[in-house]
């Protein structure tokens, strides 16, 4: 009898199936936990982060902060003879210095307020026109004495 009944609650078993419980690592709050630690962590990092900076900066030598206030002016000073430079081609090329130079930041939306700002200045040359002040106005030959002597030569009698 005790083999008949293991035999009945094996085939019960069998005979349903037991109802399926998601993964832990599917669910949503499973997710959301995740993404919370994480930003925590994140967090923790940023201060630790800043910290370490600040503690670095403390421990840097006089003659370390000089040399980089140093390079910090030579880094000036040579934007600000690029810039020099650019505006004297600029000026010799007859186009707006911030057109001759780009934009700064390569970015789409700044490519594309450069090419607006580059047609726009296009099309004022254009309105402007290339043109020949006297053009088709061809002036009359004054007389002189070579073109008095080759009509009496060549003239018809």
């Amino acid at each position: 009898m005790s083999e008949t009944n293991t035999e009945a609650t094996a085939t019960e078993t069998e005979g349903t199936e037991p109802e399926q419980q998601p993964k832990p690592t599917e669910t949503v709050d499973f997710w959301k936990q995740k993404a919370r630690e994480q930003e925590k962590r994140a967090k923790e990092n940023a201060e630790a982060a800043k910290r370490l900076s600040e503690i670095e900066e403390s421990q840097k030598s006089e003659a370390q902060k000089a040399a980089e206030r140093v390079r910090e002016a030579e880094q000036r000073a040579q934007a600000l003879e690029f810039r020099a430079t650019v505006a004297e081609i600029a000026g010799e090329a007859g186009v707006p210095a911030s057109l001759l130079a780009g934009p700064e930041e390569r970015t789409p939306e700044s490519v594309k307020d450069y090419a607006k700002a580059l047609s726009e200045w296009a099309a004022g040359v254009k309105k402007q026109g290339n043109r020949v002040p006297r053009e088709g106005n061809t002036p009359k030959a004054g007389e002189d004495d070579r073109r008095a002597f080759a009509r009496s030569i060549f003239a018809a009698e």
